[in-house]
C-alpha cells in the first residue's frame, strides 16, 4: 500500500512538470544557441500547433468548452518569440556563410516560398502583417472587449433568470448551482480573452520589428565582419530574415484566426460546422438568386464561362434538395373505421367525469410541449412545479391534468382550478420570452407582450436574438419555462383552494404516526374536521405556509375547547406562528418596519368594528384608505423595505381582506409581532 502511494505521489509530481518544463525550455531556447535541426524541429512543431489550436476553436461545441485557450494562446505566443529569439542569434552568427545557416525550414521559406527573391519575400511579408495586425488582430481584439462587456452587464438578468427557474421549479439546487458557475466562468473566459488578444496584437507588432532589426543588423555584421560584399549581405540576411520572419508569421496567422473565431462565435452547442449549414444554407432562396447571378454573368462573352456556369449548376441543384426537403409531406394521421353496426353501449356512473382540480389546457400547436414520447419539456417543468410548492406550502400539491383543447387559439394556454379558468396566455414556441427585470441597456427587437405570471414588460424573439437579449440585462426563458412560472405563480395565490378535506386528512394521518395523543385529542373530540380544514385555508389564504402543522394543531387543541370558529381559531393560529410570519417578512432584521392608522382613523374603525371582524365603512372612505395605503407600499418597496401595515387584532380580518389587492402590503395585529423584534415605526397613514 504504501510502495503504491509512493508510485502514485510521484506519477503526480512528473505530470505536473510539463508546464514548468517547457517555460525553463522557452527560457533556455533564449538563452542556449541551438542547432539548425533543432530549430528546424521546434519550428515545424509550432507550425502543426497553432494548426491544432485553429482546428480546435471550429469544432468545439461552446467557446466555454475551450476555457484554457487564453492560458495556451499565452503560452504558444511566448514560445513563437522565444524561437524568433533563437533563430535571429543563428542567423546574425551564420548568416555569413549562406541560407542554411538556421536550418532547412528557413531556408525553404526564403527560397522555395518567395522563389529566392527577397523583394518578393518583403511584399509577401507586409501582406501578411497587414492581414494579421489591421484586418484579423485589431477586429478580434474590439470584438474580445465588447463580449467582455456585454457578458459583466448580463450577469444579472442571467443571475434572475435562474432564479425565476429555481423558484418556479423547473431548476433544483445543484442544476441553479451549475449554471451560475458557468455564468462566473463565462464572465471569466472573455475577460481573458479580451486581455489574451493583446498578446496576439503585441506578438504581430514585435514580428515587425524583428524584421527590420534582424535586415540592419545582418547587413552591419555581414560588410564589417565578415568582408561580405554589399550584394551578398543583403541577399543572404535578407532571405534569412524572411524566411524566419515567415515562419513565424504563418503560426501567429493561424492563432489570430482562432481567435477571431472564438469570439466570434454564438454559445450554443454545435460545432461551427452545424452553425454554418443550419443557418447560411437553410433558406433555398439564398441559393437560388446565387446562381441564377452567377449563371448571367458565365453568360457574359469573354468571362470564364466554365467556372461561373459549374458554379451555378452546383448552387441550383443544392437549392433544389433544400426545396424537397422542406416539401416533404408530413405523415397523414391514421384513419379509424368505424362500424356503423356497433352498437353504443349503456351509459353508467363511470362516465361521469370528476372536474379535475388542476388542469392545463394548450392549443394544438403546443402539443410538442406537452407530449411525453416526444420528450416535451413542460411535463418535466410541471412536476419541478409542483415539488417546489409542495415543499413551501407543506401539503401535497394535486396533480395537473393536462390536455389539448381544440377551441383555443393554435398558440394559447388556460389554467383552471377547480373547472373555472383561473389565468390564460399565448406563447410562442419557436421564441424564447426577453422580460424587461426593470433595468435594460437597449431595447431588442420582437413582438410586444407582458410576462403572463407578473405582467412585466416583454418580448417574444428568436432563438438566435437570446445572447443579445442577455447582454441587454434582459431575462430570457424558453415558452416551457413561461408556461411553468405562470402555473406555480397561480397555483401559490389560490393555495388555499388547493387544501381540501383529503389534503386535511393525510396531514392529520401524517401528524398522527409522530404524535399520536395530539390528534386523538384534536379531532374528532374537539374539532371536526371541516373547522380543521377551514383554519388551513385561511391560513393559505393569507400566504402563511403548513410546513410547522404540529404547531398549529396543538394551538388548535389549546383554544378548540373555547370556541369552533374558524376565524378565531385562524387569528390564534396566526399569534402562535408569529413568529414564523415576521421572518417571512422581513427576515433576520433586528427592527420591523412598519406603518400604523392615524389614532383617529383607528379609533373609527375599531368602533364600527361588528361582530365576527366585519367593519362597516362607507366606499368613499374605503377607497381614500386603499389609496393612501398603495402610496406607502410603493414607497417602501422602492426603498427595498417590506411593506407592513400593524393595526389592531379585532379590524386585521377585515384590513387584510380589504387590501389584499395591495402588492407586498402585509397586514399584521399587534399581538403577531414577537416580543424580542423592535418596532421601528415608518409613517401613520390617514
Amino acid at each position: 500500500m504504501a510502495t503504491e502511494t509512493a508510485n502514485g505521489y510521484i506519477a503526480d509530481i512528473i505530470h505536473g512538470l510539463g508546464l514548468p518544463l517547457l517555460v525553463l525550455a522557452m527560457l533556455a531556447m533564449m538563452m542556449i544557441p541551438l542547432p539548425p535541426l533543432a530549430l528546424d524541429v521546434l519550428f515545424t512543431f509550432n507550425i502543426s500547433l497553432s494548426l491544432g489550436i485553429l482546428l480546435t476553436t471550429v469544432y468545439v461545441k461552446r467557446p466555454l468548452d475551450f476555457g484554457v485557450f487564453p492560458t495556451i494562446l499565452l503560452v504558444v505566443t511566448l514560445l513563437r518569440l522565444a524561437l524568433n529569439i533563437a533563430s535571429t542569434r543563428v542567423v546574425l552568427l551564420n548568416g555569413h556563410t549562406g541560407t542554411s545557416a538556421a536550418g532547412k525550414v528557413i531556408e525553404a521559406f526564403g527560397e522555395f516560398v518567395v522563389g529566392g527573391n527577397y523583394a518578393v519575400g518583403l511584399v509577401i511579408f507586409a501582406i501578411l502583417v497587414i492581414i494579421n495586425f489591421v484586418v484579423v488582430t485589431k477586429g478580434a481584439g474590439r470584438v474580445s472587449e465588447v463580449s467582455a462587456r456585454f457578458t459583466l452587464d448580463a450577469m444579472p438578468g442571467k443571475q434572475m433568470a435562474i432564479d425565476a427557474d429555481l423558484n418556479a421549479g423547473v431548476i433544483d439546487q445543484d442544476e441553479a448551482r451549475t449554471r451560475r458557475e458557468e455564468i462566473g466562468q463565462e464572465a471569466d473566459f472573455y475577460g481573458s480573452m479580451d486581455g489574451s488578444s493583446k498578446f496576439v496584437r503585441g506578438d504581430a507588432v514585435a514580428g515587425i520589428l524583428i524584421l527590420f532589426i534582424n535586415i540592419v543588423g545582418g547587413l552591419i555584421i555581414g560588410t564589417s565582419q565578415h568582408d561580405l560584399t554589399l550584394s551578398n549581405a543583403v541577399h543572404n540576411y535578407t532571405l534569412l530574415t524572411i524566411g524566419d520572419g515567415l515562419v513565424a508569421q504563418i503560426p501567429s496567422l493561424l492563432l489570430s484566426t482562432a481567435v477571431a473565431i472564438i469570439v466570434t462565435r454564438v454559445s450554443r452547442s454545435q460545432d461551427m460546422r452545424q452553425q454554418i449549414s443550419s443557418q447560411l444554407f437553410n433558406d433555398p432562396r439564398t441559393l437560388i438568386v446565387t446562381g441564377a447571378i452567377v449563371g448571367i454573368l458565365g453568360l457574359i462573352p469573354g468571362m470564364p464561362n466554365f467556372a461561373f456556369l459549374s458554379l451555378a449548376a452546383v448552387c441550383a441543384f443544392s437549392a433544389m434538395r433544400l426545396v424537397k426537403k422542406k416539401k416533404k409531406p408530413p405523415p397523414e394521421p391514421a384513419v379509424r373505421n368505424v362500424d356503423p353496426d356497433s352498437v353504443l353501449p349503456d351509459l353508467s356512473w363511470q362516465d361521469v367525469d370528476p372536474v379535475d382540480l388542476v388542469g392545463l389546457e394548450v392549443g394544438y400547436r403546443l402539443i410538442p410541449l406537452v407530449d411525453s414520447q416526444r420528450n416535451g419539456p413542460l411535463v418535466g417543468r410541471i412536476k419541478g412545479v409542483r415539488k417546489k410548492l409542495t415543499e413551501e406550502l407543506g401539503f401535497l400539491v394535486s396533480p395537473v391534468h393536462i390536455r389539448d383543447n381544440l377551441d383555443l387559439p393554435p398558440n394559447a394556454y388556460r389554467i383552471s382550478l377547480a373547472g373555472v379558468a383561473i389565468g390564460e396566455s399565448e406563447v410562442h414556441i419557436d421564441k424564447d420570452l426577453a422580460i424587461n427585470p426593470g433595468q435594460v441597456f437597449g431595447k431588442v427587437d420582437g413582438i410586444a407582450t407582458e410576462d403572463p405570471a407578473f405582467g412585466l414588460e416583454a418580448y417574444w424573439i428568436d432563438a438566435s436574438q437570446r445572447e443579445e437579449a442577455q447582454m441587454l440585462g434582459y431575462t430570457v426563458v424558453d415558452p416551457a419555462t413561461v408556461v411553468a412560472t405562470h402555473l406555480s405563480q397561480l397555483l401559490l395565490t389560490n393555495a388555499h383552494e388547493l387544501m381540501g378535506h383529503e389534503e386535511c386528512q393525510q396531514l392529520m394521518d401524517r401528524l398522527a404516526s409522530a404524535s399520536p395523543k395530539l390528534v386523538e385529542e384534536l379531532t374528532p373530540k374537539l374539532l371536526p374536521m371541516s373547522v380543521i380544514t377551514r383554519v388551513l385555508q385561511n391560513l393559505l389564504e393569507e400566504n402563511i405556509p403548513l410546513r410547522n402543522i404540529r404547531k398549529i394543531a396543538e394551538t388548535l387543541a389549546e383554544h378548540g375547547s373555547r370556541s369552533q370558529d374558524p376565524d378565531v381559531l385562524s387569528a390564534a393560529v396566526r399569534v402562535a406562528l408569529g413568529r414564523s410570519i415576521v421572518h417571512n417578512v422581513a427576515g433576520t432584521r433586528p427592527e420591523l418596519p412598519v406603518l400604523t392608522l392615524e389614532p383617529e382613523l383607528e379609533r373609527i374603525l375599531n368602533e364600527s368594528a361588528q361582530e365576527g371582524g366585519q367593519v362597516g365603512l362607507e366606499p368613499a372612505m374605503v377607497e381614500r384608505l386603499h389609496q393612501s395605503l398603495t402610496d406607502r407600499a410603493q414607497s417602501q418597496e422602492v426603498a427595498g423595505e417590506p411593506a407592513v401595515l400593524l393595526v389592531a387584532p379585532q379590524i386585521r380580518p377585515w384590513m387584510s381582506r380589504m387590501m389584499r389587492n395591495i402588492r407586498n402590503l402585509h397586514v399584521l395585529a399587534y399581538n403577531e409581532v414577537p416580543d424580542d423584534k423592535r418596532i421601528q415605526m415608518i409613517a401613520a397613514v390617514s
